[in-house]
């Protein structure tokens, strides 16, 4: 783990490829003595520095309550793409989005983000008013819209439900999600901790595939997706890396 390493890795791939995206599925905050002390502010600016595109909010950004998000958040140099909580009622109304595209080469990329229940894993006064929307229904109508009114050639769910739920099946899940929507080329989870060997194939509502990667926790892995695309702005082919951030690695 560590930032210098991860830096030294993100800034090696961006001088190999000029089309990246470096983006984030929640629990940035954690309880760490620097956390404890500094409240987020620190991870936000070693964020920004290594160039973020965009992250989700999982339960842990909660820990310090609405207020504390809100207070550190001026140091996050990109947006917060939240699309199954609703803020209206609180101090982070206007303070996320429910969706991002970004052009990369012609390539226009749709991002949006569901995050988990707060209800029963959060305080009730660290989310306030905070509603809880269905993470299935809202993947489904921002993947619609990007996809069909916006015409987005890749569609990436930022998701911190988890990705499976062995003693409760039922339980939304990155699996359920992948298999229960359509229009969703690729899910990055987190919550879980789960550390896949590689990304794992899902079959979508629609018969088509849905990729679905997660790669643990506490910044121990970087996972690299590229996605290689004909003239036709059609997938033609995918290739990945679960890469440790280890010593290998020189800072």
């Amino acid at each position: 783990g560590g930032f210098a390493r991860r830096a030294a890795l993100i800034q090696k791939i961006r001088k190999e490829e000029s089309n990246v995206l470096l983006l984030d599925s929640g629990d940035i905050f954690q309880g760490t003595p620097y956390f404890n002390f500094f409240g987020g502010e620190l991870e936000f600016k070693l964020m920004s520095m290594m160039g973020y595109d965009a992250a989700t909010m999982g339960n842990h950004d909660f820990d310090n309550g609405l207020e504390g998000f809100k207070k550190v958040q001026p140091n996050a140099k990109f947006p917060f793409i939240c699309s199954n909580y609703d803020f209206k009622n609180t101090i982070l109304d206007g303070q996320t989005i429910p969706y991002k595209i970004f052009n990369k080469n012609g390539i226009k990329v749709g991002i949006f983000g569901v995050g988990i229940q707060l209800e029963g894993l959060v305080g009730k006064k660290q989310y306030l008013e905070t509603k809880y929307l269905n993470p299935v229904e809202m993947a489904q109508q921002y993947s619609d819209l990007l996809r069909n009114e916006k015409k987005c050639d890749l569609v990436i769910c930022l998701s911190h439900i988890g990705y499976d739920y062995k003693d409760d099946p039922k339980k939304v899940s990155d699996k359920i999600l992948a298999a229960q929507t359509e229009g969703i080329d690729l899910i990055l989870g987190g919550h879980t901790h789960t550390f896949l060997p590689k990304p794992q194939n899902f079959i979508n509502r629609k018969g088509k595939n849905v990729l679905v990667n997660q790669v643990g926790w506490a910044g121990l892995l970087l996972g690299k997706i590229d996605f290689y695309f004909d003239e036709n702005k059609n997938v033609k082919n995918i290739s990945w890396n679960n890469q440790v951030i280890d010593d290998s690695i020189l800072v």
